[in-house]
């Protein structure tokens, strides 16, 4: 899969390097949901409680690297079988395999900045959030550097 296939129309990164990023991990189905411009999240993880103006998304799939992020520009709470930005084939694909939670916080954000180069991984990739600048995520080469300037 070309990874660069969206960079000619892709915003630029230029995100203040101090601000605060949420790494998670993404499967590609959750992955083109980012590309929509959404993530969800179960209410329960920290995450949804938690400061940051970016997220980041580490790959599974086909790319096993930190290869986006994006400002986050709203917070959605979502109750299943209400309205809201997920539709039931959304809880089916994205929150089912992963928990039981009826209710998830949407995270709405702008387009995807594809970094200039990718945190590759060199670990078991990304597990829960993790917490950095958009500074870390352009410093680190690999996940293992990632995870030492970052909270997690």
């Amino acid at each position: 899969m070309d990874l660069d296939r969206f960079a000619a129309d892709a915003p630029c990164d230029d995100a203040p390097g101090d601000a605060r990023v949420c790494v998670v991990a993404t499967r590609p189905d959750t992955f083109e949901r980012c590309r929509d411009g959404f993530y969800p999240a179960p209410r329960s993880y920290d995450r949804t409680r938690a400061a940051f103006d970016y997220m980041a998304f580490y790959r599974t799939a086909p790319a096993s690297a930190v290869t986006h992020y994006a400002r986050v520009v709203d917070r959605t709470e979502q109750t299943r079988g209400e309205p809201g930005p997920m539709a039931e084939a959304d809880w089916e694909a994205l929150i089912d395999p992963f928990s039981g939670e009826r209710v998830v916080i949407v995270f709405a954000f702008d387009d995807l900045v594809p970094l200039e180069r990718p945190v590759e991984n060199d670990l078991n990739g990304v597990r829960g959030a993790w917490y950095c600048t958009v500074a870390d995520l352009r410093a680190a080469e690999t996940l293992s550097g990632l995870r030492d300037r970052s909270e997690t």
